[in-house]
Parts: C-alpha cells; sequence; structure tokens
C-alpha cells in the first residue's frame, strides 16, 4: 500500500556541472556522426578536470577529423560559458582517443540481408514513467528542480544574472498528501558566483528564478530557512576546476529524479542502436501516451533486452491503481501496437538523425518535441490505442 503522506526530494544540475558538460560533449560526438551517417555506432565517453578535456570510446561510421571534433569540443565550453583561469574554452587541453567498434558486438547487433534483424546492443533493462503530476506528465519535484537551473541559465547568459557563473545545482523538496504534491517544504540552489557578490546578495539574485519556476500555492508554506542558497557559505570555483566530470554520472537527474526506477544505464554518447537510450525513450513515449489516454494517473514500463536478440524479453506495465487485470490489458495493447525491437523504436521514433546534443542538459523527458526530432519521444500521438 503506497503511504498517504511524504516528503520527496529531486535535484537537477546545470549545463555547467562538470557531468552535464561531459554529456553535453559527448552528444555532440553522437551527433557528429549521425549529421554525415545516419546509422553510425558510437559510444563516446568525455572526462573533464582543471583545463583539460579527454574523449574516449568506440565509433564506426565516416571519417572525422580530430581537429573538427576539437573545435566542436571548444564550441560546446564556449556555448555553456565557460572563461575562467582554471577552465577556459579557448586554452583548455582537449585529447581525442576514439578508436573503432568492437566486431564481436557489431557482429550481434548488425542486421544481414533480411535474414537477420538487428540486435539490442547491449542487454539490459529499461523503464519509462509519466504521472499527472506536471502538464508535461512528469513528477513534481525534477521538473521544478530543472525549470529553476533553466532560467537561471538563460539570464547569466543573456547579462541579466551576470554575476552568476556556469556550476549549478538545485533540490526540491515537496510534501504529498495522498499521492498529489501539495506544497514545497525546502529548496536548495548552490550556484557558482563572481567573488563580486557574497552568499546573501547571491540569494537574493536567485530568488526570482524559484518564484517563477514554482506556482504560488506550492511556495506559499516555504519558511524562509528552509530555502537554501550556497549552504558552505561561497561557491567562486567550480567547473572542472573544483570537481572532475564524466559522462554518464547524472542518470537520476537525467530521468525521473528519483520517483521511478531507473536500469542503471546512461543515455549521453550513445547511439540509438544502444538500447540503453532508445528502450528508455520508447518506454517513456508509452508511457506518456498511457496517462495521456486518462486511464491511469501514473505508469511505470520495464523492457528487458539480450544483446544480439531484437525482441524484449521482457514487458512490464504497473499502472498503481491495484488492478492487475488493467495493467495486463495495457500489456497486450503494447505488444499489438509497438514494434519494440531496435530497429523498430528507431524507425518508431526517428532517431537516426543528430539530435541528441540538446538532451544533454535539464532532463531527456518532459520536454517539448522540436522541428528537427529531438524529444520525439515526447509526442502524444498514440492514446486512442489505449483508450480502447
Amino acid at each position: 500500500m503506497s503511504k498517504k503522506s511524504y516528503l520527496f526530494t529531486s535535484e537537477s544540475v546545470s549545463e555547467g556541472h562538470p557531468d552535464k558538460i561531459c554529456d553535453r560533449i559527448s552528444d555532440m560526438v553522437v551527433d557528429t556522426y549521425l549529421a554525415k551517417e545516419p546509422f553510425s555506432r558510437v559510444a563516446c565517453e568525455t572526462l573533464t578536470t582543471t583545463n583539460k578535456v579527454i574523449l574516449v570510446g568506440e565509433t564506426r561510421g565516416p571519417e572525422i577529423k580530430r581537429d573538427d571534433l576539437i573545435n566542436k569540443v571548444r564550441n560546446c565550453i564556449k556555448d555553456i560559458g565557460y572563461e575562467q583561469k582554471g577552465f577556459h574554452w579557448k586554452n583548455c587541453s582537449i585529447d581525442v582517443h576514439l578508436h573503432s567498434q568492437s566486431t564481436d558486438i557489431a557482429m550481434g547487433v548488425d542486421s544481414k540481408g533480411n535474414k537477420k534483424d538487428e540486435g539490442a546492443g547491449d542487454q539490459g533493462m529499461m523503464f519509462g514513467y509519466a504521472c499527472d503530476e506536471t502538464e508535461v506528465l512528469m513528477p513534481a519535484p525534477i521538473y521544478y528542480s530543472h525549470k529553476i537551473l533553466k532560467l537561471m541559465a538563460a539570464d547569466r547568459k543573456n547579462g541579466k544574472a551576470d554575476k552568476l557563473e556556469p556550476d549549478s545545482k538545485s533540490q526540491v523538496t515537496m510534501m504529498y498528501e495522498n499521492g498529489i504534491p501539495t506544497k514545497v517544504t525546502s529548496v536548495v540552489i548552490s550556484t557558482q558566483h563572481s567573488p563580486e557578490v557574497n552568499q546573501s546578495q547571491v540569494k537574493e539574485i536567485v530568488r526570482p528564478y524559484l518564484e517563477k519556476s514554482i506556482p504560488k500555492e506550492l511556495l506559499s508554506g516555504l519558511k524562509e530557512e528552509e530555502f537554501y542558497v550556497n549552504p558552505t557559505g561561497q561557491f567562486i570555483i567550480g567547473g572542472p576546476d573544483g570537481d572532475s566530470g564524466l559522462t554518464g554520472r547524472k542518470i537520476i537527474v537525467d530521468t525521473y529524479g528519483g520517483a521511478a526506477p531507473h536500469g542503471g544505464g546512461a543515455f549521453s554518447g550513445k547511439d540509438p542502436s544502444k538500447v540503453d537510450r532508445s528502450a528508455a525513450y520508447a518506454a517513456r513515449y508509452i508511457a506518456k501516451n498511457v496517462v495521456a489516454s486518462k486511464i491511469a494517473n501514473k505508469c511505470l514500463i520495464q523492457l528487458a533486452y539480450a544483446i544480439g536478440v531484437s525482441k524484449p524479453l521482457s514487458i512490464y506495465v504497473d499502472l498503481f491503481d491495484g488492478g492487475d487485470e488493467k495493467s495486463k490489458h495495457v500489456k497486450n495493447l503494447i505488444k499489438d501496437n509497438f514494434d519494440l525491437s531496435p530497429r523498430g523504436i528507431r524507425e518508431m521514433l526517428s532517431l537516426n538523425k543528430p539530435i541528441y546534443e540538446c538532451t544533454a542538459t535539464y532532463g531527456h523527458f518532459g520536454r517539448k518535441p522540436r522541428l528537427n526530432g529531438s524529444f520525439s519521444w515526447e509526442k502524444i500521438d498514440k492514446t486512442t490505442i489505449f483508450k480502447k
């Protein structure tokens, strides 16, 4: 039985967080290959530290000049806003160590004419989730955590918040009553800042972003002492100069803020043949359409795969309403109406496009589908299947 009254917390991190710099660079590499050859294979990890970026991984596809990749890395860092002594887009050292994909992996994934469909790029389980707590069918704490940082970043870049620096984090705790978020009980915002401002000044700089991000009725009971800004006192040294970064270390930020399970596989740096990414997108797509159809307030879907095998080994559905027969019915509808093979997912969501760099920050879910094909898994266009 679910708890009737509880607190739940989720966090987000900004595009300037060291791990998110790495996610963006890795997804830029994916996009660079897919732009030249839509069926390229890419698995790219990025490491950052003080004035240093290292790319490692495996690729198969067109020849990409090392200098071109290095220039694109610099452009990523420049766009994020790093022009600091310890990390500067213009003079940081960039090493590229990408090599050819293993033939053993390729053998299990490749299709061979019509005799063999594409297999999954790896084994594992992937989860998709949706709920009606917000208009984008995402859990409220992670949705509001993302929104705070997105607004801060926008004003930092346009000069309205020029005392803020790129590295920041947010955390929102909410009270749930009978499964519904009713109020915010605490907020934490930690942001890198100029030496020209102190802790209290930073608090007043970021306060408007909190107030713009969360509805007044949810903020009305928030006590001033529960609004924490840079709790250690100052945050001047940040980014990769303050903490190293690595691709794939913010998988809960990338998904549902801990409100739903995670299979463990990161998304960024992986082309869509990797089901860690594509099947998680498909599971979210289906779960979102289930909730949008109004047959359930929440929906959790798990898919499982084996490397080299095209069909999912299992499909699990939980609608959180105690009705096993209803969940079984939805599971059967999924089986009958969605091709969840790696190829089927890629074609259903049009994933073989350079659409991933923009997914690397502020969550892969709860975003608006874009004209270039990004966030196609956020479309609500299959609700009639579940209304039958």
